[in-house]
């Protein structure tokens, strides 16, 4: 008994060890109003999800949001050199859905969506965990 629970200690750090550093929270870029919000971005099947899960107003001041525990990003594909690609990104200041590419670079995250060829600058949210 006490080897299993040693193999299954083992793996769960393994498993921690062998994060994606896209894993975390990331605080997005302030929307046209000041607002901006935390994602909490972990694996969904074979590719990264992200969830809001905090909003805040312009003075930074958390507020409540329809948007809390709504898919921000989903279906990003990890590829080298810190790319994510192939997902979708919802905007909710715009209330739309984009095709959408992440570039991570440290604690720095590049989101970018775009709509038949036509793409929006999601700006570069910042590590928070």
């Amino acid at each position: 008994m006490k080897v299993f629970a040693f193999a299954a200690g083992l793996a769960m750090l393994a498993g921690a060890a062998w994060a994606d550093p896209v894993e975390g929270v990331w605080q997005t870029k302030k929307d046209d109003n000041g607002n901006f919000g935390h994602v909490q971005i972990k694996p969904c099947g074979p590719a990264f999800c992200g969830v809001l899960i905090r909003a805040f107003d312009s003075a930074g001041k958390e507020r409540e949001s329809d948007n809390i525990g709504r898919k921000i990003v989903w279906d990003m594909v990890a590829y080298p050199d810190g790319l994510y690609d192939d997902g979708q990104i919802y905007s909710p200041d715009r209330d739309k859905t984009y095709n959408g590419d992440m570039t991570l670079s440290g604690d720095s995250l590049k989101v970018r969506g775009c709509v038949l060829g036509i793409c929006r600058d999601g700006g570069t949210w910042k590590r928070v965990k």
